[in-house]
């Protein structure tokens, strides 16, 4: 922009730290654009992440998703938490940008510096995220949230990816949809550490919970293991909504994280999987390179003549990639 100085990425960052709006979102575009200061912002931010409690809300469309993550925001501040609020959304056709602005959505909490709140749309992303929604993620917690809200888009059995990308993940579903043996079929209860039933006033709730209890019951857990409490809420309601009993069940869920170990055991897992989705995307850039070239050329040539299989025409051109 025109009289605008060009702010680099260190700076960025020391704005991030210190609660600069502004440095936290251009840091967050520069992620999700996937640019080459991707890395650069990586590496700048590798040292003040770990910190904050990442928390997934998935489950079918049309439950609450979002009506719970502000009644979440809400109940965090008030107990003096920084809250960042990641909304992945489905992407516009034409622009390629997030569809629904939960800034409008969570107007309440818009003009709160203790909240940070970023919609990403999937621009095409199986599995319910974007794929810079980790790099954001780092930021997010790099830049001091307490807690980091993940809210994706209601995909139904493609939302798993989200079990994989926060420590606690909440399963939301209504009563009255079915919604119990739909989530059952889809995996979803696998997934889940704390299921919460919203909606909760309306008839057919305590059937609901009831046969979650059952479903959960059949799960097979070992002994320590985790078993995910059901919380029935309203959160649509501005007090006596449930929304505390589900802040104290994925507190639980964090302290038996630090406990048993299991929680190291998902963040390295969570950064292995990164890893080796950014070593994928690199060697695809890499292949892009040498298709139509003359080496793949004369290895095609030697597989249609019979002189050498395709198996070993591929790891001598990933060989030479």
């Amino acid at each position: 922009m025109r009289g605008r100085r060009a702010v680099g990425v260190p700076e960025l960052v020391a704005g991030a730290r210190d609660g600069d709006a502004r440095s936290v979102a251009r840091l967050i575009s520069l992620v999700e654009d996937g640019g080459p200061a991707v890395r650069e912002v990586a590496a700048a931010l590798a040292p003040h992440a770990g910190r904050a409690h990442v928390v997934g809300l998935t489950g079918p469309p049309g439950v609450g998703k979002s009506t719970t993550t502000t009644a979440l925001v809400r109940a965090h501040r008030r107990a003096g938490r920084r809250v960042g609020v990641l909304a992945v959304d489905p992407s516009s056709p034409f622009s390629g940008g997030a569809l629904l602005g939960d800034r409008v959505r969570m107007g309440d909490h818009a003009g709160d510096p203790g909240v940070y709140i970023r919609s990403m749309a999937t621009r095409g992303h199986l599995g319910g995220l974007a794929w810079g929604t980790p790099q954001a993620l780092r930021v997010l917690d790099a830049a001091g949230c307490d807690v980091v809200l993940v809210e994706t888009v209601g995909v139904g059995q493609s939302e798993l990816e989200i079990a994989s990308l926060a420590d606690t993940t909440l399963v939301l579903l209504a009563p009255g949809m079915g919604d119990g043996v739909q989530a059952a079929k889809a995996g979803i209860l696998e997934v889940a550490d704390v299921l919460v039933v919203n909606q909760a006033d309306r008839d057919g709730a305590d059937r609901t919970v009831r046969d979650l209890r059952a479903m959960t019951a059949l799960g097979g857990r070992g002994d320590g293991a985790w078993r995910p409490p059901i919380c029935a809420t309203v959160a649509v309601r501005e007090a006596d909504n449930g929304i505390d009993v589900v802040l104290e069940a994925t507190a639980a869920h964090r302290r038996w994280l630090d406990a048993s170990g299991e929680g190291h055991r998902r963040r390295t897992g969570r950064a292995a999987r990164e890893i080796e989705a950014i070593a994928l995307t690199g060697l695809r850039e890499r292949m892009a390179a040498v298709r139509g070239s003359a080496a793949l050329h004369a290895l095609a040539q030697r597989v249609a003549a019979g002189a050498t299989d395709p198996f070993s025409a591929a790891d001598a051109l990933l060989a030479q990639v």
